[in-house]
C-alpha cells in the first residue's frame, strides 16, 4: 500500500504527528507504526493522565504533551483528532511550511477497497446509519453474495485495522460528524444528508462553518450519488446544485413532482409517503417499497429514516430484506428506548437526543403528553424552537444541567408561557430523574430527552442514557 498511496509514502520515509490519544487514534498509531512510521503524539493531558502511553513509548512513540503541546516542530503529515480544530496557529503554520494534515477516516477512505456509504445530518445519522448497515447485512445473508458489510465512524470501532479484511465486494458504512468531514478531501461513494439544523455552534465558528463542513460528503471524488432531505432548506438548497445523482425524500409530500423540482427532474429521484406507503419514483416510474404500518419505529422521523436508508441502498438490496427489516428492528439503544413501566408509567431513554430539533422529533413520535428531562451542555444554540414543542407538547418539564437557566429563561420569555406547565430544575441529574417520577402519574410517559450534548456532566450520551436506565431500573 505505501507505493500506491502518496500519504503512507511519505509516512514511511519522514515524521508524523498525531494530534490527541482518543479511541480512533490508538489502532490509527498501531496501523502507522506498521508502515514504518516515527511517530510523535501530541496532546494536552498530562502524560501520565494518557491511556497505554507506556506501551507506546516502549515502542518508539515520543509525546509532546501539557499546555504547550502544540509547540516545535512538527514532522511531514499531522492526523487530526476529530475534536481539535484544524485552524490553530501552530496547525495553520505546520501546513504552510509543507505538512499534511489528514485524518485516521480520510486515510480509511484512501485506502479501502470497499463502497463508500457515508451518512452526515444533524438528526437521525446514526438511526440511518443502523439501517443502511442492516439492510445491506440483509441482502448479503439472502443472496449469499459474498459481501462483508462494516459500520464505523462516528460509532462503532474505528475500520483502519480491518483493511487488510476487506474487499471490493464489501460495503463501509460511514457516520460521519461535521468534526470528521471539516478538512476532508476525500468523499464516499454514496453520500446520504439527513438534515442540516443549527448545531455544534459552541466548536464552529458560525452555521456558515458548520454546513460547509457537512458538505465535504458529497464534494469530491469518488462521490457519485447524494441522498438529501427535501424539506431541510439546507439540504434541499445542496442537492439543487450538485451534479450528483440525487435522490430527494420526505414524508410530508405524496408525489414525485411535489418533491423534485422542475429542472432537477431526470437526473433527481424520489422517495415519498402516499396512502401510508413510501414509494420510489424516478418522474417516468413509481415503486411501492414499504408500507408504514410495518416499520416497528414511532414517529415521522423515523419514516424518513428508513426514506434515507433505502435511497441509499437502492438497487443493492431487495424489497423483501426493506419489508424484513422494518418489522423486526426495534431502533438503537438510546433512541427512544423503552426502558420499564413502573407504577403505570412508562419511561424513555432519548440520551442521543442532543439538539431542540431531535427532542421536538421524540415529543412528536410519543403520545400524550410526556414528562420530558432536558439539559446539559451548552452548544450555544437558540431554545426557543425547544421551547415552543415543550409548550405544544409536553405534560411536565425538568430541567438539569449546564444550560436549565437558557431554557427555563426561553420557557418564561415565550409568548405562549402562561405557568400552567409543570416546570422544576434540579442540579443532580439523579434528583431530576426523581423529580420526573414525581411529576408522572398512571398512564404518563417519562421521557429523558436533553437537547443538549452531555459533557457538562458525562463522558458522551451513552453515559448518560446508562445513568437514567440504572437510575430507573433500581426504583
Amino acid at each position: 500500500m505505501i507505493e500506491q498511496n502518496p500519504i503512507l509514502a511519505r509516512i514511511a520515509s519522514g515524521e508524523t504527528t498525531v494530534l490527541g490519544l482518543g479511541i480512533s487514534n490508538l489502532p490509527l498509531i498501531d496501523f502507522l507504526l506498521a508502515q514504518g512510521a516515527r511517530i510523535t503524539v501530541r496532546d494536552q493531558k498530562p502524560l501520565d493522565r494518557l491511556a497505554g502511553a507506556d506501551a507506546l513509548a516502549e515502542r518508539g512513540v515520543r509525546f509532546v504533551t501539557g499546555a504547550h503541546y502544540l509547540d516545535g516542530a512538527w514532522g511531514d503529515v499531522i492526523f487530526r483528532s476529530p475534536g481539535i480544530r484544524p485552524d490553530l496557529p501552530q496547525i495553520v503554520e505546520a501546513v504552510r511550511a509543507g505538512a499534511i494534515l489528514t485524518s485516521e477516516m480520510e486515510l480509511f477512505f484512501a485506502l479501502t477497497p470497499a463502497t463508500l456509504i457515508g451518512i452526515t445530518g444533524s438528526d437521525g445519522k446514526t438511526t440511518t446509519t443502523t439501517l443502511i448497515y442492516r439492510l445491506l447485512e440483509g441482502e448479503a445473508v439472502r443472496s449469499q453474495n459474498g459481501a462483508r458489510v462494516w459500520v464505523g465512524g462516528n460509532i462503532g470501532a474505528p475500520l483502519l485495522p480491518h483493511l487488510d479484511e476487506m474487499s471490493v465486494r464489501d460495503y463501509a458504512v460511514v457516520e460521519l460528524s461535521s468534526f470528521q468531514l471539516q478538512t476532508m478531501r476525500q468523499s464516499p461513494h454514496r453520500a446520504v444528508m439527513t438534515n442540516v439544523t443549527p448545531n455544534h455552534l459552541n466548536w464552529h465558528t458560525d452555521m456558515e462553518e458548520y454546513v460547509a463542513a457537512k458538505c465535504n460528503i458529497c464534494r469530491h471524488a469518488p462521490a457519485r450519488q447524494l441522498v438529501a432531505n427535501a424539506c431541510n432548506a439546507v439540504t434541499a438548497e445542496i442537492a439543487r446544485n450538485s451534479d450528483l445523482d440525487v435522490t430527494l425524500f420526505t414524508a410530508a409530500r405524496e408525489h414525485y413532482e411535489e418533491v423534485v423540482p422542475e429542472y432537477m427532474r431526470g437526473r433527481t429521484s424520489a422517495l415519498y409517503l402516499r396512502d401510508g406507503i413510501i414509494f420510489y419514483g424516478n418522474g417516468k416510474t413509481e415503486t411501492p417499497v414499504l408500507a408504514v404500518e410495518d416499520i416497528l419505529l414511532p414517529g415521522v422521523h423515523n419514516i424518513e429514516n428508513y426514506m434515507a436508508a433505502i435511497a441509499a441502498t437502492w438497487g443493492l438490496v431487495s424489497g423483501d430484506v426493506i419489508v424484513a427489516l422494518a418489522r423486526s428492528f426495534g431502533g438503537v439503544e438510546h433512541r427512544l428506548e423503552f426502558v420499564r413501566e413502573l407504577d403505570g408509567v412508562r419511561y424513555y431513554n432519548g440520551s442521543i437526543d442532543s439538539s431542540p430539533t431531535r427532542t421536538a422529533a421524540a415529543l412528536s413520535a410519543l403520545p400524550g403528553r410526556p414528562i420530558v428531562i432536558c439539559g446539559g451542555s451548552d452548544k450555544h444554540v437558540s431554545f426557543a424552537p425547544l421551547a415552543d414543542c415543550l409548550l405544544e407538547r409536553a405534560g411536565g418539564v425538568v430541567l438539569n444541567g449546564e444550560t436549565a437557566p437558557k431554557i427555563k429563561a426561553a420557557l418564561l420569555e415565550h409568548p405562549r408561557w402562561d405557568g400552567s406547565l409543570p416546570l422544576a430544575e434540579h442540579p443532580r441529574f439523579a434528583d431530576a430523574v426523581g423529580a420526573a417520577r414525581a411529576m408522572a402519574e398512571p398512564g404518563d410517559i417519562v421521557l429523558l430527552s436533553p437537547a443538549c450534548a452531555s459533557f457538562d456532566q458525562f463522558a458522551n450520551f451513552e453515559e448518560r442514557g446508562n445513568t437514567f436506565k440504572h437510575i430507573v431500573n433500581t426504583w
